[in-house]
């Protein structure tokens, strides 16, 4: 099966502008989160997904760098972006992660590309419940799917968040479009934020690579966190998705 990852990265965030090329011991958070995606052993191939905005060359070379490929299309219409960039190849599955997520599990994604593949799902993803840290979230999908929502999506919050028009039309949330499930879990990390959004989100990171360094599984960085209340309350109050509920304001 051929299985790309593509991970979408701009420098233009508002909240923490620059946030993906700001630095931990000398790598940037993008560095780290390519590094760690390049441990999943079910991943054919990584592609960077920047803006054509002129700040986004350094993404571009950062990518030549890392020895990935990359694709540049619309800031706005990500779903159109992603689609541009695996048109051509046509990949069995893709992979749909974030760059602002620089401890992503390569395990995880095995995991769940895995449970994707066996049972020939359209939509396989663990954020349909949201039980596991904020920074794992992984979403596997057809290419069929992704250019059925690329044709058919028309919502400005579906076609900046790439998936929303597949997760809502998917059996899991009572659709008929897209046979999907979702990968659970027994316990709730739902308050663990492992991604960076805000300043102190990279305070939290920065602390968690330096005390455990680069290489630990989710659970490991996960339950760190929880035992030191001080780097819990750095980053606990900051809303979850704060961006994706932001465009359904707009929807409306």
């Amino acid at each position: 099966m051929n299985v790309v990852v593509i991970t979408q990265a701009r420098s233009g965030s508002t909240r923490l502008p620059n946030k993906i090329l700001k630095e931990i011991q000398e790598r940037s958070l993008l560095q780290i989160h390519v590094d760690r995606i390049k441990k999943a052993k079910l991943v054919s191939h990584i592609i960077i997904a920047t803006t054509t905005n002129k700040e986004d060359n350094k993404v571009e070379l950062l990518a030549k760098e890392f020895k990935v490929k990359y694709f540049r299309g619309s800031e706005t219409d990500v779903l159109d972006r992603f689609y541009q960039a695996v048109k051509e190849v046509k990949p069995s599955y893709i992979v749909r992660l974030t760059s602002d997520c620089p401890l992503i599990d390569p395990l995880l994604i095995d995991e769940v590309i895995k449970e994707a593949l066996q049972r020939k799902l359209d939509y396989y993803t663990n954020v349909m419940d949201e039980l596991y840290p904020d920074g794992q979230d992984i979403e596997v999908f057809t290419f069929k799917a992704l250019e059925k929502a690329w044709k058919e999506a028309t919502l400005l919050s579906d076609r900046e968040h790439v998936t929303s028009y597949i997760r809502n039309n998917s059996t899991y949330k009572g659709g008929i479009l897209f046979k999907s499930d979702n990968h659970g879990l027994k316990e709730n990390y739902n308050q663990v934020r492992l991604t960076v959004d805000e300043p102190q989100d990279f305070e939290v990171i920065k602390i968690l690579v330096e005390q455990l360094g680069l290489d630990k599984d989710w659970r490991t960085y996960t339950d760190y966190y929880l035992g030191n209340k001080e780097i819990c309350m750095l980053n606990n109050k900051i809303i979850r998705n704060e961006g994706f509920l932001k465009s359904i304001k707009n929807n409306l």
